[in-house]
């Protein structure tokens, strides 16, 4: 039996196929999906994983036996969910793992507009109903299904949000990790002054060459070599569902994703001026100031996208970012496109001559440690020795908007933020300099590891 409050998390449903997650859980699930949104119809989409196929059916099946109709958009990238469940003005549910292991698969689920469904808002109802052991109550009449392919539309949506048709012709690598921009990466830069070379594109869930998983600096070898091998202009690095997109310059050195939402911020910026920015709260202190040096009004999240989206409809924000590589765009029902992020990022490097390492320079003047995760047998009392070791000192700020966040003088800080699943605590520093950074990093890791 499933223990459904593992398997339903704060933002999306995750579990390992079948001893968490099976066809029956996923049409349970489906059903209760429907009487939560007491939607006539819904939008499905599934990714390249051997269980997905198997998964999506189950899941519209409990959702027709509710009595919905179900529009069935294929294989596709999470962000072409999203797309759908926009365009259409339909919840929708996709069916990813996103970069967890081939053996795991999961659901996420979207209201209308695709407007984010977290635990808070309805995810952990339906949490509680499979506790229960509770399902839909079935209809007098079983909804439809219909298969709508939505590629070229999503496509055609993603080039109208950013023109590429006047930058130089640059070449690009992509590595899609065997995931789903191997599908949507083609169809997106079709007719663009873009050389792609594909790396991985190859649509196979059980990932033969490196894990989906971008952040992971392990992941990137294979692409930071085959963009120094071709002399590309830039390196691009999908996860598995393609909703999250990491970058290497044309030297094949990664880019700090808190330079990304920098840039990107800075063109929304160009065309809204004033406009309200979202980041989240492990974003470079750079960033902030070059949202201010913009016009911009920056606004500081907690880590996850349900809290990102609820800040950029709270005030309107034009453009949010992650620095785990989501990136939120307005115009694009506030949801993150790792997609629609590398478009921008090419965008601003077509536009003019200098290489990708030159433009990212004025976005990069922090040093980061990265996300470092630490085991730890006793996560909040941790924390609580960490605030009081540092709290008393003299010029030293702390809040706990998201764990525990520590500034010195001199603009050094970190953040310790406890992970939702195990007993993690999620470390990360930054500092105007990389020696100031790695000491602060070394202290406060010998206080985390005794």
């Amino acid at each position: 039996m499933s223990d459904y409050a593992r398997l339903v998390k704060a933002y999306d449903i995750r579990g390992e196929v079948p001893a968490e997650l099976d066809g029956e859980v996923a049409e349970r699930i489906g059903g209760l999906f429907i009487r939560f949104t007491n939607a006539p119809q819904v939008v499905v989409a599934r990714d390249m994983r051997p269980s997905s196929a198997m998964l999506v059916r189950a899941f519209s099946d409990g959702a027709r036996r509710a009595g919905a109709d179900v529009i069935d958009a294929g294989l596709g990238s999470t962000d072409y969910l999203y797309y759908a469940s926009g365009s259409l003005g339909l919840p929708g549910a996709m069916i990813t793992a996103s970069h967890n292991p081939a053996k795991d698969n999961g659901i996420k689920l979207c209201l209308s507009g695709a407007a984010p469904l977290g635990e808070n808002t309805g995810l952990g109802r339906i949490r509680d109903w499979l506790v229960a052991g509770e399902r839909a109550a079935p209809a007098t009449s079983r909804g439809t299904r219909t298969e709508r392919p939505l590629l070229k539309e999503y496509a055609a949506h993603l080039r109208q949000l950013v023109d590429l048709t006047g930058i130089r012709p640059l070449r690009v690598v992509a590595d899609a990790g065997n995931g789903m921009a191997g599908l949507t990466a083609p169809e997106v830069f079709a007719g663009l002054p873009v050389d792609l070379v594909p790396l991985y594109f190859e649509l196979d869930g059980t990932f033969p060459h490196h894990e989906a998983n971008p952040i992971d600096p392990r992941n990137l070898v294979d692409l930071q070599a085959e963009v120094r091998r071709q002399g590309a202009d830039i390196g691009l690095a999908f996860d598995g569902d393609a909703d999250r997109c990491f970058f290497v310059d044309e030297g094949g050195q990664p880019v700090s994703p808190s330079a990304v939402i920098s840039l990107i911020a800075g063109r929304e910026l160009a065309r809204h001026p004033g406009s309200a920015i979202v980041y989240n709260l492990i974003t470079a202190e750079a960033t902030v100031r070059s949202i201010r040096r913009h016009g911009g009004r920056p606004f500081r999240s907690r880590v996850g996208h349900s809290h990102v989206k609820a800040l950029m409809a709270q005030h309107n924000a034009v453009f949010g970012g992650e620095h785990s590589g989501h990136y939120f765009f307005r115009d694009f029902w506030r949801a993150d496109s790792g997609m629609l992020a590398a478009l921008h990022v090419l965008a601003a490097l077509g536009g003019q001559d200098r290489p990708l390492s030159a433009v990212i320079a004025a976005h990069s003047r922090f040093a980061l440690s990265g996300e470092l995760n630490c085991v730890v047998a006793d996560v909040p009392a941790t924390i609580r020795e960490v605030e009081e070791r540092y709290r008393h000192r003299a010029g030293v700020t702390t809040d706990r908007l998201d764990g525990l966040t520590v500034g010195l003088p001199g603009g050094s800080r970190f953040n310790l933020r406890p992970s939702n699943t195990e007993p993690v605590l999620r470390v990360n520093v930054e500092a105007h300099d990389q020696e100031t950074m790695e000491h602060l990093r070394d202290e406060v890791l010998a206080l985390i590891r005794p």
